[in-house]
């Protein structure tokens, strides 16, 4: 700013077929955006979120634009009333997410069950293991209110050995896919795919606790040997639309969250969601809070219940793309690529 106030101007060399003459002056903050957008660009990066919500050309391999997930299948007989509502309902459903409280709560008998119902029902399942960043004895600061924005990290090497070991037993019950939130664990568990000390059939969702929200965010995951990922669930159209322009990953988009998350319902966004983000799975996770669902001393009657309703909300979705997109495809039950059990 001058001496007056006013803005500061650059005057600029006259402008090609610019008949007038006249300089042109833009103002010095201009200049520096665009510094910072060339960067961005050079770099691969859109240099701001794509407002003509360009519509995405990436699919699943079986064409389709968008597939449904469920998560908080936390019990046998959470899965089992999930499989009964999908034929009652003759809704499909192709990935859940399961054991939020830590698949270490469930005996190896219970995991090869669970494995083999999946399986059966086509069900791609995404194990997460245990022990839970908050369960560690020492794991103070992730427990305050200012400590929680640090991430959910894996604190320590100890508690890495051990997240491994659980994904190992989880193996061994038949399991091909596992969340998880950190991204040196992330690196750490696409290592030993690469070294074949894990099965290559393995796959690997980020979670949105990792807390990304912008296409350099993706595009590290994806370089770290991520299958999918969950950006935060307040993300606009023309964000998503930027990592779309970036990462080819299928993102894994929340259309029904948590209160403790503000409580998004954004399904009738579904249809313009997938069109400019495909592939994409929508995922379903209503409830009071992850802190408080997902706990073994939780009923089984509760998580039934819930279970049933997100088969609905599943339906639902379908209805409305159905409704407002028509010509964008949902896969079928049981697409070949699907990570299925291997009991």
């Amino acid at each position: 700013m001058n001496d007056e106030g006013s803005l500061k101007t650059v005057t600029m060399d006259k402008a090609p077929g610019d008949a007038s003459g006249a300089a042109a002056e833009r103002p010095a903050e201009t200049l520096l955006m665009d510094r910072v957008k060339g960067g961005l660009r050079r770099l691969g990066i859109p240099d701001g979120d794509l407002y003509g919500l360009p519509s995405s050309a990436l699919r699943f391999p079986d064409g389709a634009h968008y597939r449904i997930e469920i998560s908080g299948i936390e019990r046998l007989s959470t899965l089992e009333a999930l499989v009964d509502e999908m034929a009652k309902e003759k809704a499909v459903v192709h990935r859940i997410i399961c054991t939020v409280m830590g698949a270490t709560l469930l005996t190896t008998a219970e995991l090869r069950a669970f494995a083999r119902m999946a399986r059966e029902a086509k069900l791609e399942v995404i194990i997460t293991p245990g022990p839970r960043p908050q369960w560690d004895a020492g794991s103070k600061q992730v427990a305050t209110p200012e400590g929680g924005v640090s991430g959910l990290r894996i604190r320590g090497c100890d508690s890495l050995r051990y997240f491994l070991a659980d994904i190992y037993r989880c193996i061994d019950a038949g399991f091909r896919g596992f969340l998880v939130w950190d991204e040196g664990v992330l690196d750490v568990v696409n290592g030993l795919r690469e070294a074949g000390e894990i099965p290559k059939d393995v796959v690997f969702k980020v979670s949105i606790f990792a807390g990304h929200g912008n296409p350099a965010g993706g595009r590290v995951l994806e370089k770290l040997g991520a299958n999918t990922f969950n950006p935060v669930a307040d993300m606009t159209l023309p964000m998503l639309a930027a990592i779309r322009s970036v990462v080819k990953l299928p993102m894994d988009l929340h259309v029904y969250l948590f209160d403790s998350f503000g409580g998004q319902n954004r399904l009738w966004e579904t249809g313009e969601m997938a069109r400019v983000a495909a592939p994409c799975y929508f995922k379903i996770e209503p409830g009071p809070s992850v802190g408080t669902l997902y706990k073994p001393w939780i009923g089984p009657d509760a998580l039934a219940f819930l279970a049933r309703e997100k088969v609905k909300q599943g339906k639902i979705i379908q209805e409305i793309v159905g409704q407002t997109y028509p010509d964008l495809v949902c896969s079928q039950q049981g697409p070949a690529d699907l990570a299925l059990p291997k009991p």
